[in-house]
């Protein structure tokens, strides 16, 4: 029995949940920091902080998102999502590198672990709590095509493995008295989040590029679209962009000369209304041209 739906739930809601569990994470993984003294520990608690200014950042950018168009931004907010997801990214950057470098000293210089149980337990539990979040932040996202909910749940799925191979570390230090195994651990723990970090940067700097639309969605656009083609009606200089939770597609419509414009306008209406249900969150604008008439370009390639 579900205790929740997730389609009840929004972004900004599962952001807010994502602070809090973020400052119980912190708590608990320096806890375990403290009591043990490991360098992989260490790593661990640093990325929940990362985590804590990840998710409040992110619940600001997504608050922006959602407002209405204004005489300043007639197209909306929504790129807001792409700033917090590359923010995101470079915190992540900032922490591995953090990382690495207090992990270095600990490779010449090792130091005993005090109190391993205990810190182990605290780590187990703050990553249950985020997998646990992060695993419900992904179905939100993927109703609600937030990529600032998506990029703080794929940072919590970094940060359960992430204490994962911290957990297997710690436990290999306290079964063979290797103590220089804490420090790789701590160094492999911020190698892995460094490539997550530059994965959400390049992201974010591709949809603020206008990205295309993805290929599954260009094939349902061009399907809706041959499903009004014949002899009369052709369709040309598609061109699709992304921004944030918004998808936009932009036509030509080539239609006899010799109609009237209430049918050509009906023609149009039908069509739009067929592409944003095949395709959610979708704005077309179409213009209407007559048959002989060709639209020109400065760019050579303008057809994606």
């Amino acid at each position: 029995m579900r205790f929740f739906r997730l389609q009840s739930l929004s972004p900004q809601r599962l952001l807010q949940a994502s602070v809090l569990v973020a400052l119980v994470t912190i708590v608990l993984k320096t806890g375990a920091w403290y009591i043990t003294d490991s360098v992989g520990l260490l790593a661990d608690a640093m990325e929940s902080f990362v985590n804590l200014a990840s998710a409040i950042f992110g619940l600001v950018m997504v608050t922006i998102a959602q407002r209405p168009p204004d005489e300043g931004h007639p197209y909306g907010h929504h790129k807001a999502e792409y700033f917090s997801s590359g923010f995101e990214g470079l915190l992540i950057v900032g922490a591995a590198l953090a990382i690495i470098w207090a992990a270095s000293h600990r490779i010449f210089d090792p130091q005993p672990l005090q109190q391993v149980g205990w810190g182990l337990g605290l780590s187990v539990v703050s990553s249950a709590l985020n997998g646990l979040l992060a695993w419900v932040m992904f179905g939100v996202a993927a109703k609600s095509r937030s990529i600032a909910l998506e990029a703080d749940a794929r940072h919590l799925v970094t940060d359960v493995w992430t204490s994962a191979g911290v957990v297997v570390g710690i436990t290999a230090v306290a079964l063979t008295g290797w103590l220089w195994l804490d420090a790789l651990v701590a160094i492999g723990v911020a190698l892995n989040i460094l490539s997550e970090g530059f994965r959400l940067i390049w992201r974010s700097s591709q949809g603020l590029m206008d990205e295309a639309l993805e290929p599954e969605l260009l094939a349902d656009i061009h399907k809706t679209l041959s499903g009004f083609e014949h002899a009369t009606i052709r369709f040309d200089h598609l061109s699709t962009r992304r921004s944030g939770q918004r998808r936009f597609v932009d036509l030509h419509m080539h239609m006899p000369g010799s109609w009237s414009l209430d049918r050509a306008a009906a023609l149009r209406t039908r069509v739009e209304q067929a592409l944003m249900s095949a395709v959610p969150g979708l704005r077309a604008t179409i213009q209407m041209l007559p048959s002989d008439v060709e639209a020109h370009f400065d760019d050579e390639k303008d057809v994606i």
